[in-house]
């Protein structure tokens, strides 16, 4: 939503208080780790005390209609309006202040009343176009293999668990997707690992956007399937992607996912 200095606005009470049901899980649009971290103009973030401070009063009313509000944290890399400066590649001293960034991001949250965090590592944003090796072309430890371009999403998985408690925290991600360009030559194996991996963390969901969306709004036929990875993951698994109601009561029948969202 529209939040003037970055700053979440009045209006947003109204609009999360209209999409809240008692016990439901609501997930916030997604919210700039920092001045940075930003690619559109006059998007909500959560590096500021001022930011925090306003998104109090929004959080205080999901709650008081029973909801479950977890706050969406981002990054957008090199996708950016033409009003902000042109991206440019991360140099490999200043990866772990961006690690420290999301961290920071979460913990805000926390003070904010958020109950927990999602971290946004999908559909070509920076977390994404670390993992997909058609825009990762590093030769440092963050490039090349696989396990490589993964390491900056675990590493941020990582510190925002130690910071909040990985029962707080949620990843969401789109191996399959072609979002911005993001590709990947291999993503069952991309998909496959990042869902083992995160095991080791303990976290409380995965999040993933089914095969079939490879594009904002295109569902098309796909080959694919996020089983594999809903079976290497050992916390709740959330699905994504196409669905409508009579699709998303039958992936849960099936067992294919713990909610779709």
């Amino acid at each position: 939503m529209r939040s003037y200095n970055n700053v979440p606005q009045p209006h947003a009470i109204l609009y999360y208080s209209q999409r809240t049901t008692k016990g439901g899980l609501l997930i916030a649009e997604a919210i700039g780790v920092s001045d940075t971290a930003q690619g559109y103009p006059q998007t909500p973030g959560i590096w500021t005390k001022e930011q925090v401070e306003a998104w109090k009063p929004i959080v205080d009313v999901v709650h008081a209609k029973g909801g479950i509000f977890f706050c969406q944290i981002w990054h957008v890399g090199r996708v950016s309006n033409q009003e902000f400066s042109p991206p440019r590649r991360l140099s490999t001293h200043e990866i772990p202040g961006v690690v420290n960034d999301f961290r920071i991001a979460a913990r805000n949250a926390m003070e904010a009343g958020f109950d927990g965090v999602e971290i946004h590592g999908a559909h070509g944003y920076l977390i994404d176009q670390f993992m997909k090796d058609q825009v990762n072309d590093r030769t440092d430890e963050y490039g090349g293999s696989l396990e490589n371009r993964c390491q900056f999403a675990l590493e941020i998985v990582e510190a925002i668990s130690n910071e909040i408690g990985a029962d707080k925290v949620g990843l969401r991600l789109s191996p399959f997707a072609n979002y911005m360009e993001s590709g990947d030559s291999n993503p069952k194996a991309l998909g496959l690992y990042m869902a083992e991996s995160l095991n080791k963390y303990g976290i409380l969901y995965c999040y993933m956007v089914e095969p079939r969306m490879v594009t904002v709004g295109e569902k098309s036929d796909c080959p694919h399937s996020l089983l594999p990875m809903r079976k290497a993951f050992h916390g709740t698994f959330l699905v994504a992607g196409g669905y409508n109601r009579e699709d998303g009561i039958k992936a849960m029948a099936e067992n294919r996912a713990d909610l779709v969202v």
